[in-house]
């Protein structure tokens, strides 16, 4: 990325943009952590989404949910301080999609769906999670890290396969 093509202003904005949603992974995925209570059992069985089934079915084996339980804390933070840190964002806003995928499948914003626990606001379709897919989305393809982050470091000394692919 060269940031001759970008305004400081618009260059700024896009690194406030990764450092913030970074922050709210790595926020998520502590509290988590740190909650020796923190399940997602109530939330797998809560779910209403085309694919419903499959994380109800998840919830039937305890070890299944213990493994879930570990990766989505685990995903969060790291997610997270990948983003903050600038450090394989590009891999980082592509897990954080997948997995706010993920959280969408299992309680898509539905005018007729009716869950345990409320939404945040009232949404037609579009959620917070969305938002923040597509936000990722713009920063897949805006790589500031490499400007501002251990990413530009990075991109001179891994494998040639991660620049081919483009995945720093």
């Amino acid at each position: 990325m060269k940031n001759q093509l970008y305004t400081k202003a618009q260059l700024t904005w896009l690194i406030v943009l990764r450092i913030f949603i970074g922050w709210h992974f790595a926020y998520e995925g502590l509290v988590k952590i740190l909650n020796p209570k923190w399940t997602s059992l109530p939330y797998l069985l809560d779910s209403q989404g085309p694919v419903a089934s499959f994380f109800i079915e998840l919830t039937q084996d305890a070890a299944m949910v213990d493994m879930v339980n570990m990766m989505n804390k685990w995903c969060l933070l790291l997610i997270g301080i990948a983003l903050i840190t600038g450090c394989l964002s590009r891999i980082a806003s592509i897990g954080g999609i997948l997995l706010l995928i993920m959280y969408t499948l299992s309680h898509p914003s539905f005018v007729e769906a009716s869950y345990l626990m409320p939404f945040e606001g009232s949404y037609l379709w579009i959620d917070k999670n969305l938002v923040e897919c597509a936000a990722l989305a713009v920063l897949c393809t805006f790589p500031t890290s490499h400007v501002i982050g251990i990413d530009r470091y990075l991109k001179n000394i891994l494998p040639e396969s991660f620049r081919k692919y483009k995945l720093i």
